[in-house]
């Protein structure tokens, strides 16, 4: 398989939406995604307890590649994105800026951490 070179949010957004005007035919509604988007997050979830936690594999859980499942979230919520109008490379700036104004020292200072 062919390494694909980085992009950037943007470009992954207008990657999806062209996909789905290409090949997609509409995009699903926002509660459909939604519930999409649960659904991608689950399968992330059940592989990493049986990776890193403590539950055990089935042999059909072999067969999942959290890279993959990672991937799928992330699709879903880019088609979230650019149905809802949301750009992303914007939005993820100001929660960045946000936490850091926020959180600059409460790590630090965590003695849990």
């Amino acid at each position: 398989m062919e390494k694909i070179p980085a992009i950037t949010i943007k470009e992954a957004q207008e990657k999806v939406d062209q996909w789905i005007k290409n090949y997609g035919k509409r995009y699903f509604n926002e509660l459909t995604n939604m519930a999409i988007l649960t659904e991608e997050v689950g399968e992330v979830a059940r592989i990493i307890a049986r990776k890193y936690g403590e539950q055990s594999c089935k042999e059909s859980d072999k067969a999942y590649d959290l890279g993959d499942e990672m991937a799928d979230v992330l699709w879903v919520l880019l088609c979230l994105a650019n149905q809802t109008g949301i750009d992303l490379t914007t939005a993820f700036e100001k929660n960045l800026e946000k936490k850091t104004n926020r959180d600059h020292t409460r790590h630090l200072n965590n003695k849990k951490l």
